[in-house]
């Protein structure tokens, strides 16, 4: 019999939803929008080192204690992960179906069959020249599934007893986070000058979009998973670490480019968002603020949201509906809440559904 899961820890789903719609809005607004808000919204990208480092904490959180005790089922867990993620990536393929011909054209003919072959398996991320074929926030997917593979054996070390000793091994884990960034600042494989948000070179593609630069993050929230085993959930400490997290990342993010993009981009942040995690997983005023229940409505649907906002972003302005509609000078808020919406109908009426009927098909209930 497996051990019962322990409480979903709604704080965090409340940050998703804030999480998920900054990385809307990092691909479709000009972040001078949102006043003292804008370094958040241009550094948005950092959204998705917080979601990796998330994962690896949420999956830590629920199967560490069981995967010790040998009572974590590696097949069935696969199959578990793979009915999360596959339902609605597959919709996003669908979705993507109109840019099967500007990839074609973009493309040699080899990169793009390898890209319509890649991406079904969610292994188009390893390609840099194709990581972010047909849908661009897809590249995430390769990483995760990889992520995945590996976290049974991780779940399986042993349950740190001395906060100190396990506090220098995420240290070590956040050094070798910084290695890729550090070594693509030093050796400036693409020439570069001062590389941001909107430069490109083959190097940078691997450093941004490739699993393995991204694999400290995922560690990192694992190991944050068993520190969160040691730390009482009353404890004030909690709180301070919360607070401190939010407000020492958001003056890091407002430095712009005084802070290298390849560190910022993932890893620089590792430490903030534990501290941020490690807060909201606690019982204190600012973990019941973000586990408010609209904000846990919408958080849950923001793996649809970060999965199906870029093609449904241009699917909507392509197809002119709103001009149509008369409701264009209402953009892009409208925009904005349309694919809210349809995150959370996708949420509703394809990735639960289809959800319980694959885990009933594949018994990985």
């Amino acid at each position: 019999m497996e051990m019962r899961k322990p409480a979903p820890l709604k704080a965090l789903t409340g940050l998703r939803c804030f999480a998920a719609i900054n990385i809307v809005f990092f691909h479709f607004s000009d972040p001078n929008w949102f006043g003292w808000f804008a370094p958040i919204v241009n550094a948005g990208y950092a959204s998705v080192s917080y979601f990796i480092l998330l994962s690896g904490f949420v999956l830590g959180y629920n199967y560490n204690a069981r995967a010790r005790d040998g009572k974590l089922d590696i097949v069935r867990f696969y199959k578990a992960r793979f009915t999360r993620l596959y339902p609605i990536y597959f919709l996003s393929l669908l979705l993507s179906w109109r840019m099967v011909m500007p990839e074609y054209h973009a493309h040699t003919h080899h990169m793009f069959w390898l890209g319509m072959v890649l991406s079904p398996l969610l292994l188009q991320g390893w390609v840099p020249e194709i990581a972010t074929f047909l849908n661009t926030p897809a590249w995430t997917m390769s990483a995760e599934s990889f992520f995945y593979v590996l976290f049974p054996f991780m779940a399986k070390w042993k349950k740190p007893t001395d906060i100190r000793r396990h506090l220098w091994k995420m240290f070590g884990v956040w050094m070798l986070g910084l290695i890729p960034g550090s070594l693509y600042m030093i050796l400036n494989p693409d020439g570069i000058p001062h590389p941001d948000r909107w430069s490109w070179g083959p190097w940078l593609q691997a450093l941004k979009y490739t699993p393995i630069p991204h694999l400290a993050s995922f560690v990192f929230g694992v190991l944050l998973a068993e520190l969160d085993e040691l730390v009482p959930r009353s404890m004030r400490l909690r709180f301070i670490l919360g607070v401190g997290g939010f407000i020492i990342t958001f003056s890091l993010l407002s430095l712009g480019s005084a802070i290298p993009f390849a560190l910022l981009h993932d890893g620089l942040l590792m430490p903030l968002f534990g501290c941020i995690i490690i807060g909201l997983a606690g019982n204190n005023p600012l973990a019941y603020a973000l586990g408010a229940r609209p904000l846990v409505f919408v958080g849950e649907a923001s793996y649809c949201l970060y999965l199906l906002h870029f093609n449904m972003w241009n699917l909507i302005h392509d197809s002119h509906i709103l001009n149509r509609l008369g409701l264009n000078r209402f953009d892009p808020w409208i925009s904005y809440a349309l694919l809210i919406g349809f995150a959370l109908l996708a949420l509703h009426f394809v990735e639960k559904p289809a959800q319980r009927q694959l885990r009933k098909w594949m018994s990985a209930t």
